[in-house]
């Protein structure tokens, strides 16, 4: 492998993570919901991930339990909000809190154990390509699916009904209501799909990235994907293409390093919050870029009328 293609890869292998959470929260946010316990579902879906990998010695299983962790947690945050309507702010960032402890407490037993790692998928023929075959079809299966989640998502929210409806309450969810759009239903089902984004996002982390537990591994990986929403505008497109850019910001200081330019340590750890601060100062000073897109109903609770 060249040394280009193997920073390639490691960009690949940082972004996916930010995208799959990113998308997930676009989903979630295009319903009207402002979730910001992205983080605490991430955590726990990777120390679920990686502690059903180590007991049943299969990833593919703990890859899937831990999207059904990060599912399975955002049916919290779904009752607390949606449910007995609470300030869906302050509820975001209770469940973050209660992921990183809770996963600390999870992971504690796993500390410094060699995980199992899952391993690239090849596509016959295709994966031959001069630098693209190494790097986009020879990749382990979280990443195809966080590609094909791109397209999916765009499909949805712009070609169906289903998708049509999701934006409409959104926009307006008092108007859905009043032509029959079952508003709490909806965004239960936005909720739980950005919870298993962001599971599985957890779980690429703890069974590709970095095959361990370690305590907090998601490392603010949450708030950039939710700072990755606004910056592409809630459109999928524009996710995936954010997510890259992150992804290579995250990888260029080690790299950097790696080839002699000397450059802190402290300064790569705080490159990509940086990089975030950064992105989000440029687009509020655009308050057309700002309200571009952006949910009308946003982080407003809906109580139906009885």
């Amino acid at each position: 492998m060249t040394p280009v293609e193997s920073i390639l890869l490691t960009v690949t292998t940082a972004a996916t993570p930010l995208l799959l959470a990113a998308i997930g929260e676009l989903v979630v946010e295009r319903s009207g919901v402002l979730n910001l316990g992205v983080e605490g579902m991430i955590v726990i879906g990777a120390v679920v991930a990686f502690a059903v990998a180590q007991l049943s010695g299969n990833p593919y299983f703990g890859a899937l339990c831990g999207l059904l962790a990060g599912c399975i947690f955002s049916l919290l945050f779904g009752f607390l909000t949606l449910t007995l309507v609470t300030n869906q702010v302050a509820t975001g960032l209770a469940l973050t809190i209660l992921g990183l402890g809770l996963s600390g407490m999870i992971g504690e037993s796993f500390v410094g154990e060699a995980g199992i790692q899952l391993e690239p998928i090849a596509i016959p023929l295709l994966d031959q390509i001069p630098l693209l075959g190494p790097l986009i079809f020879n990749q382990d299966i979280i990443f195809y699916i966080s590609i094909f989640s791109v397209v999916g998502v765009s499909w949805f929210l712009f070609r169906t009904r289903i998708g049509l409806q999701l934006r409409a309450i959104g926009d307006s969810h008092g108007s859905a209501h009043a032509l029959g759009i079952s508003v709490i239903k909806t965004r239960y089902l936005a909720v739980m799909f950005g919870g298993a984004c962001a599971g599985l996002a957890g779980a690429q982390l703890s069974l590709v990235y970095t095959p361990q537990w370690v305590e907090n591994m998601s490392a603010g990986r949450g708030w950039i994907a939710l700072a990755l929403v606004v910056f592409a505008s809630w459109r999928p497109l524009r996710v995936l293409a954010g997510a890259y850019l992150f992804g290579v910001v995250s990888i260029a200081g080690l790299h950097a390093q790696a080839y002699g330019i000397p450059v802190p340590s402290q300064f790569l750890t705080a490159l990509p919050y940086l990089a975030t601060i950064i992105v989000l100062v440029i687009i509020s000073r655009n308050r057309r870029l700002t309200l571009m897109n952006t949910p009308a109903s946003l982080g407003q609770s809906f109580v139906p009328d009885r």
